[in-house]
């Protein structure tokens, strides 16, 4: 089991739009990826769970992985919010 403490740092948080890309990039991996805030944990190959933690600017999400390919898939998910989803 992977477990990565993210930050949202893009301005507008995760709306429908970098939902839908971390559930693309996770679609790519066998191992099971879960997301939680504020102790409301989700499947992270779910577009509608993740949009419904509500993660604003400054949120803190824990990234919790666990397969073959855990290591790859949190630090894929990583990316995607060091990078600011691309915005």
């Amino acid at each position: 089991m992977v477990e990565k403490v993210v930050e949202v740092i893009n301005r507008a948080g995760i709306h429908a739009r970098p939902a839908a890309m971390i559930v693309k990039v996770a679609n790519q991996f066998e191992s099971e990826i879960f997301m939680e805030k504020d102790k409301m944990k989700i499947n992270g190959k779910s577009i509608m769970g993740i949009i419904t933690l509500g993660a604003a600017y400054k949120s803190v999400i824990t990234i919790t992985t666990e397969g073959p390919d855990e290591k790859e898939a949190a630090q894929a998910i990583e990316c995607l919010f060091l990078n600011k989803f691309e915005e």
